[in-house]
């Protein structure tokens, strides 16, 4: 069977070695050098920030804004429950905005319906590497106040209107290293700050609250003038991880090249035998192809024609409100319609589509 994810790990990191045996294992001038590796292919100004994993992100975002136990964030059922789970723990409302059908990204009106004075934050969750409707979006979050998040746990290398994301107009932008992600760092993280005070207080963040700049005197002991004035994690990205992923920035042009080479042999596949599926929607938008998105009529007609192929074909994400932890179940008409016909086929860089 033809995985529809698998991990991605370079052949040759001759590095390893020294860095377990160096005595400098946390992080350090690999994760700077992993975060320049990352600014450098997003093409951004500002820097980008890393962590040990995507839920120390939406940690460290939520953190830095200060978000408390009863404000209002609203989010995509149809996204991972990696992305939504951190959002409830940390005391927040998710409030649930329907998506668009043909996409499975949040619907603009839909957002604005939801909003209340105590929303917070707009969670835009890209779902399965296909991005939204980001400038309509972050409109809606300027005309009234609200910070955006990009949520782009699945869609690192993904583009909106020819620009990578993480160089946009979003407020912030998160992303996954997770084990099956493109870049991954076994597990991982990072985010992306357009306000360059809020890095700073992140970066604080990320690292107990401390300032390193000041936190150790001359003789190297515990500055006491050093304040600590904020709750942080210990959450920074450990030197093992952050090589890892500073190699696999090298490899990542080629590992996406491939991806579309795939999605685009998918299309003309799908054209040849004409069966009742049809392309996701991409208009604006170039998918970096973690997985290739379907709408089919017959679901699991068509997940079981494939998967008799040997394509490990999937629903990948069952919409968020059967969970009982988000509160009482919700039927969105654009949530269910998406979620009855979509169908995910494995489009990485591991699959073989010349025969």
């Amino acid at each position: 069977m033809i995985p529809l994810y698998k991990p991605y790990m370079p052949e040759n990191l001759p590095e390893v070695n020294t860095i377990l045996h160096s005595g400098a294992l946390a992080y350090g001038k690999w994760g700077r050098k992993f975060e320049q590796s990352l600014k450098d292919f997003i093409g951004c100004k500002e820097d980008v920030l890393v962590v040990n994993s995507f839920t120390a992100t939406i940690q460290v975002v939520l953190s830095t804004l200060g978000i408390k136990s009863g404000d209002e964030i609203i989010a995509s059922p149809q996204s991972c429950l990696a992305s939504t789970q951190p959002l409830a723990t940390f005391g927040a409302k998710v409030v649930w905005a329907d998506v668009d059908p043909s996409r499975g990204t949040l619907c603009p009106d839909s957002i604005e319906s939801k909003i209340t004075p105590r929303t917070k934050i707009i969670f835009h969750n890209h779902h399965c590497s296909y991005p939204g409707y980001i400038d309509e979006i972050n409109t809606i979050g300027k005309r009234h106040g609200i910070v955006v998040i990009d949520d782009c746990i699945e869609a690192f290398g993904s583009k909106y209107k020819n620009r990578i994301l993480g160089n946009l107009n979003t407020d912030i932008t998160i992303f996954s290293f997770q084990t099956v992600r493109l870049p991954n760092t076994i597990d991982g993280g990072g985010m992306i700050f357009k306000e360059r005070s809020l890095y700073e207080k992140a970066v604080r963040a990320r690292d107990l609250g401390v300032d390193r700049a000041t936190f150790r005197d001359t003789l190297g002991e515990i500055n006491p003038k050093s304040d600590v004035p904020m709750h942080g994690y210990g959450v920074t990205l450990n030197e093992v991880s952050s090589y890892i992923g500073y190699c696999q920035m090298q490899d990542l042009p080629g590992l996406f090249l491939k991806q579309q080479q795939n999605a685009t042999r998918w299309q003309e596949e799908l054209t040849k035998k004409q069966l009742p599926i049809k392309p996701l929607n991409t208009k604006d938008i170039e998918p970096s192809y973690w997985v290739f998105g379907t709408l089919c009529e017959n679901k699991i007609k068509v997940l079981t024609y494939f998967r008799d192929k040997s394509y490990a074909a999937s629903g990948v994400h069952l919409p968020n409100t059967f969970y009982s932890v988000f509160g009482p179940h919700v039927t969105l008409p654009g949530m269910q319609a998406f979620y009855s016909k979509f169908l995910a086929l494995p489009c990485g860089w591991w699959v073989d589509k010349t025969n």
